[in-house]
């Protein structure tokens, strides 16, 4: 899922006001059509006059769509100048012609490349040194000529070197097609086999295992390919009936065990398999269980699970044999301790990684398999952000990860496992000036009646003044356990320049602060994703950081969601409101089981079927609850072939509000007719739509250039 995070205000509070560029009187904008659609559940009756606009070939659903992009476009014409602006300093930001930090595996080393003026990354390798002939894999570029969209997915390259599998989308909906290129003699031998987004190798080389989808995408059956035998060969090998379950493939990192798991959003159940004998039986670790999440690596003979079993609500780490498992032979590696919450577990030869959080932030704990003794990798500052970059070698002291933060740009670091000594691989270069020591960032609490902290992460330019009169940028999530990591965007820097104040709302549905902050912001407590959101908001203009009428707010997907409740909820909050491919008509869609995504979020939203469930949806389902009343300024963009919100819901969105709102605010409706749920593919042309939304936010601050 695509979104933009910004920041800051201070350098042009002085400047005198200035008139806004955008007048949503300068065109007419679009009238839907209603044709009144009648939806009675559970003695509730709804009536949908837009219900006709979710049919994408219908020429009426066309017309409207082309009809409110021309709006658009007269209405955003006067800030076409300042896009330009913007889009220039973007690239004056950014070191076009770059390359990744190459990372070695079986012998080559693996790295992506960009060049200036080029849309999409090359990807390439090295035989032995660093010093060898470069060999280009793929070159996105080369594979996009005459698309309108192109997207590249997973590859995997066999375990011998010669053969690349990778996955392609030309449609912008996620419809992933396996090929096959020999690099030996750079020819693709098997050119999109199958809609397949995920695959893995056996170590014969021969053997590949994929998934496919069924029409809501939903990947549920695994099917095992020989190289060179026809598709109607294929071996399906498991399918995935319950709905509520997705499947995905992976491989051990030692590369002797493949793994296929049917997961839902609160169990899971994992098989498999001896890599070396790909036309064996795929056993099962665990039946799936009520409640009980795992997912498991191998080393020397060991299954090393992270599980939630036993009330673990933050999950441990437990063992059990290959041959026996079991859960009376699983066995405490890491005892649970509920103040670390375990988001992943990397195996290697000699140590484990968790990847966890405490307190809220992120943190790498390492552990020495041979002397049983635990640590942390520390760092300095008071908001950032760590992960694990690329790690494919299993017999290894070395270890990647990325450190970033709202101010200090993406780094790569190695870090000696056993000496405990890192050191800095690459720092992604920011041109143009930019000097991390020129801005701050600090982390706050806003505190809720009942005693809940909810963290606010905030960076601006030095020198801010906290008197109430800052523009401000306030950016949220708070779904899918998802947590917002605190990284470094070169695209904000335009915000921080001008003075804006960006922050983040680590609010309830994201795990911000572990697994109880995810479970609380969910199905029947969702309602305390929308009320973190505006105490966040609040507490900034009661601290003085921000003033209300200079407050944008702006969130993605769920993240849409989360602002259109807001809205509805306290019109009042802001000044103005982004709203990106949002997931907008919660009722009608989680009624449809054909939709993607529908059935597996059952467990994310309820199922408005169940009655209970039904009536506590309706009460935030954004599209339902619009009202007549003032909207501040509201931006919504999405894309015509998003397969994650489908384009018909804040398309009905708009027409509804459209016909409802009682103010003369813009409200500005984008449909990217080429792409999907994360925006045009081109990373130009990604960055041209940055451009819209912080000329759009910009201009309703008061900031015109």
């Amino acid at each position: 899922m695509s979104r933009l995070r910004f920041a800051l205000v201070f350098a042009l509070l002085v400047a005198p006001a200035t008139l806004l560029a955008i007048d949503p009187g300068a065109a007419t904008p679009p009238v839907a059509k209603k044709e009144p659609h009648k939806i009675a559940w559970h003695g509730d009756e709804r009536i949908d006059d837009y219900f006709w606009i979710k049919e994408k070939t219908n020429k009426d659903v066309l017309k409207y769509l082309a009809d409110e992009n021309a709006y658009f476009k007269t209405v955003m014409k006067p800030t076409e100048p300042f896009q330009e602006k913007l889009y220039k300093e973007f690239l004056s930001h950014i070191k076009q012609t770059d390359e990744e930090v190459p990372v070695r595996n079986r012998g080559y080393w693996y790295y992506s490349r960009t060049v200036e003026g080029q849309q999409y990354r090359i990807v390439c390798r090295k035989k032995g040194t660093l010093d060898a002939p470069e060999e280009v894999l793929l070159d996105g570029n080369a594979m996009a000529k005459g698309e309108k969209f192109f997207s590249l997915g997973q590859t995997r390259v066999s375990d011998d070197g010669n053969l690349l599998a990778f996955a392609t989308d030309t449609t912008g909906f996620r419809e992933y097609m396996l090929s096959v290129k020999d690099l030996r003699t750079g020819k693709i031998i098997e050119s999109k086999l199958v809609k397949a987004p995920q695959f893995e190798w056996a170590a014969d080389n021969k053997t590949l295992f994929y998934g496919t989808e069924d029409e809501a995408k939903r990947l549920h059956k695994i099917w095992r390919h020989t190289l060179g035998q026809p598709k109607e060969n294929d071996a399906m090998l498991y399918e995935e009936k319950d709905e509520l379950f997705w499947l995905e493939l992976s491989k051990s990192r030692d590369g002797k065990y493949l793994f296929h798991t049917s997961a839902s959003f609160t169990s899971a159940e994992q098989r498999f398999l001896p890599s070396e004998t790909p036309n064996g039986e795929w056993k099962t670790l665990l039946k799936r269980e009520a409640n009980h999440e795992y997912d498991a690596d191998h080393r020397d003979g060991l299954f090393y699970i992270r599980t939630n079993r036993d009330k673990a609500t933050n999950f441990k780490v437990m063992t059990c044999s290959v041959e026996n498992t079991a859960p009376a032979n699983w066995k405490d590696l890491m005892p649970y301790d509920a103040k670390v919450f375990i988001e992943g577990v990397s195996v290697f030869k000699n140590h484990l990684v968790l990847s966890a959080r405490v307190g809220g932030q992120t943190q790498l704990i390492v552990r020495d398999f041979g002397s049983g003794a635990s640590h942390t990798i520390e760092f300095k500052e008071q908001v950032f952000d760590v992960g694990l970059s690329r790690n494919p070698e299993f017999d290894t002291t070395s270890l990647r990860f990325t450190y970033t933060s709202l101010v200090t740009p993406d780094s790569e670091y190695e870090y000696d496992m056993t000496a405990k000594t890192r050191k800095l691989l690459k720092q992604k270069e920011v041109p143009g000036g930019y000097d991390p020591a020129n801005y701050a960032t600090e982390r706050v609490f806003a505190v809720a009646e009942d005693g809940t902290k909810v963290p606010i992460s905030l960076v601006y330019k030095k020198g801010l003044k906290r008197d109430g009169t800052a523009p401000c940028l306030l950016y949220g999530y708070g779904s899918y356990g998802y947590s917002l990591t605190n990284d470094f965007d070169p695209v904000r820097v335009s915000l921080l320049d001008r003075g804006v104040i960006y922050a983040q709302a680590h609010i309830r549905g994201g795990s911000e602060m572990g697994r109880t902050w995810y479970d609380d912001g969910k199905m029947l407590k969702k309602l305390n994703t929308f009320g973190d959101f505006i105490l966040c908001a609040d507490f900034l203009v009661k601290e003085k950081y921000c003033s209300r009428d200079k407050l944008a707010i702006e969130g993605g997907s769920a993240g849409g969601l989360l602002i259109a409740v807001v809205l509805n909820m306290r019109p009042d909050l802001c000044k103005a409101a982004v709203l990106k491919v949002p997931f907008v008509d919660a009722i009608t869609t989680m009624l449809d089981e054909s939709i993607p995504l529908t059935v597996q979020e059952f467990q994310q939203w309820g199922n408005p079927k169940v009655k209970a469930e039904y009536e506590y949806l309706r009460k935030y389902c954004p599209y339902t609850n619009i009202k007549k009343t003032n909207y501040p300024a509201m931006l919504v963009m999405t894309s015509l072939n998003d397969s994650q919100v489908l384009f018909h819901e804040p398309t009905k969105y708009v027409a509804k509000l459209r016909a409802l709102k009682t103010d003369k605010n813009p409200l500005l409706f984008r449909c990217n007719m080429d792409a999907g749920h994360g925006g045009a593919s081109g990373r130009y042309d990604h960055l041209k739509e940055d451009a819209i939304v912080l000329a759009f936010m910009l201009d309703q601050m008061g900031i015109t250039k």
